[in-house]
């Protein structure tokens, strides 16, 4: 898989005029990876924003969850896929914006190490799906666009893009 591309957002002037230095991408992914809870960000059909705390993992550079087509979020995707993933630090911090949408029946490779991954993080939260746990649906895939991350915020704010 090709290394995200690496550049610093852009910030009005005088927020961080001399940066010294980029967060690796590899801390940034195992933030992502080791990571329990996220913020995930959707918006009403009438624009409004709608925030829940998600459970997930973080595979292949993309973040699968999993939940009711029936929820608030679930719906909104209907109308507008664009969604913000954000981990819950405000220190050291990772935001990423793109897509998310249902995701079809995993293959079995994928739906063993998608149980696998959610054991590891949530068996001890009495939560342990089997690799058919998606096969009727349920499943959801965040495509990530882009991402901002920093651990200090006037030292090293740098953005990550997937998009070619």
């Amino acid at each position: 898989m090709e290394p995200p591309k690496i550049s610093r957002p852009k910030f009005p002037r005088g927020y961080v005029d001399h940066p010294v230095s980029e967060v690796p991408w590899e801390y940034v992914e195992k933030r992502l990876i080791e990571s329990i809870h996220y913020w995930l960000c959707s918006v009403y059909p009438d624009g409004r924003p709608h925030v829940i705390p998600r459970w997930g993992v973080f595979l292949d550079r993309k973040f699968y969850y999993d939940g009711s087509p029936e929820t608030r979020h679930a719906r909104n995707l209907e109308t507008n896929p664009n969604v913000t993933l954000h981990l819950e630090s405000g220190s050291d911090v990772a935001i990423m914006e793109g897509v998310s949408q249902p995701a079809s029946k995993p293959a079995p490779e994928l739906a063993e190490r998608l149980a696998a991954a959610y054991c590891l993080k949530y068996e001890s939260e009495g939560y342990a799906p089997k690799p058919d746990q998606w096969d009727e649906g349920g499943l959801y895939v965040f495509t990530p666009r882009k991402c901002l991350a920093w651990t200090k915020f006037f030292e090293n704010p740098t953005k990550f893009s997937f998009e070619d």
